[in-house]
């Protein structure tokens, strides 16, 4: 690739704005102490004061370790989640978690046997995660960023048997009450001070696998009709949204302790998620042949940033620098190199469990994307 010697001639080296030329999708591995602390709360052994505490302690370090590796964002690691979308669902109006059979099924194994279910009419009302927010900002330097699942997962998994006929008997009614608390939630992040928000799916990438949209289909569901809902869902959410506020989102094929559970490239999506939703941006699984290639970026409409999952979070394993680069010109061949983003390709611990790696590695492969955005776009 040259050292990237023509990026001199391009206008934009580093981002000023999200998303980041090294970026990351949100959770990382929940620091022993922490892991100690609400293991001690679910038995009863300490109060919810006590795990706070921890929590924030563990948060601030986690916000000053983001900061010290170079990165101009920071999360607070999901440390206070036990899911990565259920602890966010949990509180909504209408919804109930509830006690599965099963957990969902991964590639050899199996997460908690929990889910969502709708038994009210959806909404968005003094939901925690907005103090949880306030707290991040409060405590950062860099630019903190808010995940929270997107509104399309709210309904794909649990599908139209997870949704009460009575309140619901017409789906539309559902979808256009996921919209509007999604347009409340986004007000209330970009009240307290969120510019930077991020939206955790699920949906659209498993639906590129044949499998997934079989599965769906013996939820109730119609997955060739999925997609147009969900772009349409999704923009109404965003409707009103102001324009300093970037709202990108993560598109996953299962990531439940270094495991997954979908393959398929995006070219069953591509149309309606890259060239029909008005997001910011995306950021895209893109570290196994279980993705597919970059060609259904073709699809991408308008100055939308795309950032490249080709770190993988599954294992502790450093990429190599020019592995990494020869992918990025590849993309940059569909997409121009000034619309390209770095970042794991899914979280560290969608789950509290974590996925197998070290938290030293962990950090040594956020650097190491912090080092490759440099040397690639420039300081």
């Amino acid at each position: 690739m040259g050292g990237y010697a023509f990026v001199g001639d391009i206008a934009v080296a580093q981002r000023t704005k999200p998303p980041f030329r090294a970026d990351h999708v949100g959770s990382l591995l929940r620091p022993k102490r922490l892991a100690e602390a609400r293991a001690k709360h679910a038995k009863g052994e300490v109060d919810a004061a006590a795990l706070e505490r921890t929590e924030n302690d563990e948060i601030v370090k986690a916000i000053r370790k983001q900061e010290e590796i170079g990165l101009k964002l920071a999360t607070d690691g999901e440390f206070r989640r036990s899911w990565w979308h259920f602890d966010f669902y949990r509180y909504l109006d209408g919804a109930e978690m509830y006690q599965t059979d099963q957990g969902i099924h991964f590639a050899g194994v199996d997460t908690k046997a929990e889910s969502v279910r709708i038994i009210g009419k959806v909404g968005f009302s003094n939901h925690p995660h907005v103090a949880h927010f306030k707290f991040l900002k409060a405590n950062c330097r860099v630019t903190p960023k808010m995940t929270i699942p997107a509104p399309s997962t709210l309904h794909f998994r649990q599908g139209r048997k997870s949704i009460s006929k009575d309140i619901y008997p017409d789906l539309d009614a559902f979808f256009d009450d996921v919209a509007a608390a999604y347009r409340k939630a986004i007000k209330a992040f970009y009240d307290a001070g969120c510019r930077y928000l991020q939206l955790d799916d699920t949906a659209w990438s498993m639906m590129c696998d044949p499998k997934q949209r079989d599965e769906s289909r013996g939820r109730g569901d119609d997955p060739d009709k999925l997609p147009e809902i969900y772009a349409r869902m999704t923009n109404k959410a965003l409707e009103g949204k102001p324009s300093d506020m970037t709202v990108t989102m993560h598109s996953c094929r299962g990531n439940f302790r270094s495991t997954f559970i979908a393959s398929g490239g995006y070219e069953f999506v591509a149309e309606q998620l890259f060239g029909n939703t008005n997001l910011d941006g995306y950021f895209l699984e893109f570290d196994t042949d279980r993705a597919g290639g970059f060609e259904p970026l073709r699809k991408l409409k308008g100055n939308k940033q795309v950032v490249l999952g080709l770190v993988t979070s599954k294992s502790g394993r450093l990429e190599p620098k020019d592995d990494i680069k020869r992918r990025i010109d590849e993309a940059s061949k569909i997409v121009p190199l000034e619309q390209l983003c770095l970042s794991p390709q899914c979280g560290f611990a969608s789950t509290e469990e974590g996925n197998v790696l070290a938290e030293e590695e962990q950090w040594a492969k956020l650097r190491l994307i912090v080092e490759l955005a440099e040397e690639v776009w420039g300081r």
